[in-house]
């Protein structure tokens, strides 16, 4: 595993670590040096997860309790067990995410809050508890804080069957504007990226269907986008080499979006 930029002393949270981007992220970031929790409702695959990173000669926490993103005690139960292991975090990834996919008129009511609640609120979450920690831990002075929010290229886009998803992804990349600019001089630098399609649990198995294969057809490449291709974003965000980043929106697409 290539990794251009070192985490070596660094703590981070990963919220929505049991598969997908997360899964991806802990063990890159492990392999970067870094003292890496894992945060999901799914403990099962975080524990076995934190085993596999451990097994690799990583450190990792499994969170005890499910991390539920939306619901105020369970983040904070998430740092405090974090803090107990590793001391505070320094690098957050707001990653927790759910789909509702289908057409505007058939979405029902509770599948739209539950989208909102994950993936606006969760964000809010999770980004405000560390940075309250951050500022507590004296980030002013270290410059150390950073948090990286994953959005999606849907937020910049309009098509047939995502639109309450894409509107969440836009919204939490101005909350992730917002909040760079509530922090700027608190040493914590927010930013957000922006991945395009990858293949993922969330799609399940719709990119081995017609309409999936089409999708796939009609971007510029023909091709969806390697997971890995996110590594060299992340890890260059969540270092001390992005001291001078902070309120951007990252598109890391392979040109899908154009």
């Amino acid at each position: 595993m290539d990794i251009p930029f070192s985490l070596e002393g660094r703590t981070a949270l990963i919220a929505g670590a049991s598969s997908g981007f997360g899964a991806r992220f802990a063990i890159l970031f492990a392999a970067a040096g870094a003292n890496v929790v894992l945060g999901a409702r799914r403990t099962d695959r975080t524990d076995a997860l934190a085993q596999q990173i451990a097994d690799a000669g990583g450190k990792a926490l499994a969170v005890p309790l499910p991390l539920d993103v939306t619901d105020e005690a369970s983040v904070v139960a998430a740092y405090d067990a974090a803090e107990a292991a590793f001391g505070t975090v320094d690098t957050i990834i707001a990653n927790a995410g759910v789909a509702a996919s289908g057409r505007a008129t058939e979405v029902a009511a509770d599948r739209l809050q539950t989208l909102l609640d994950t993936n606006f609120k969760g964000v809010y979450l999770v980004a405000r508890e560390g940075a309250k920690r951050l500022i507590a831990s004296g980030s002013r002075e270290k410059g150390n804080g950073r948090i990286v929010i994953v959005g999606s290229i849907t937020s910049r886009q309009t098509g047939d069957g995502d639109s309450a998803y894409a509107a969440s992804k836009a919204g939490i990349t101005h909350l992730g504007r917002n909040f760079a600019r509530e922090w700027v001089r608190q040493g914590i630098n927010v930013n957000i990226i922006h991945p395009g399609y990858i293949a993922t649990e969330i799609q399940g198995d719709w990119y081995q269907t017609a309409g999936g294969k089409a999708q796939i057809a009609g971007f510029h490449r023909r091709r969806l986008q390697d997971i890995e291709s996110l590594d060299p974003m992340m890890l260059y965000l969540s270092s001390d080499a992005s001291q001078m980043v902070t309120g951007s929106d990252m598109v890391v697409d392979d040109g899908q979006s154009l």
